[in-house]
């Protein structure tokens, strides 16, 4: 079972349609973040979809805060 919990939500494909699509996922255990590009090293994205990937990107590391010492608190 994966500790990674991907944004279901966000659904974002290549424009060239060869099926490419982005994975923004958040680890349940450590709080780190995964930006995957599923099956090629590249993906092409219409300013829209950038858009979505970068919303998507903004709530993963807002979860991810929560793993974080407080200031002032030892890491």
């Amino acid at each position: 079972m994966s500790a990674f919990r991907s944004d279901l939500d966000l659904e974002v494909y290549d424009v060239t349609g060869n099926g490419v699509q982005v994975d923004v996922a958040t680890n349940a255990n450590d709080g780190t973040v995964r930006l995957a590009v599923l099956f090629t090293q590249e993906i092409y994205l219409s300013a829209d979809r950038a858009e979505r990937v970068a919303q998507s990107l903004l709530a993963a590391a807002a979860h991810a805060r929560r793993f974080e010492p407080k200031t002032g608190q030892e890491p």
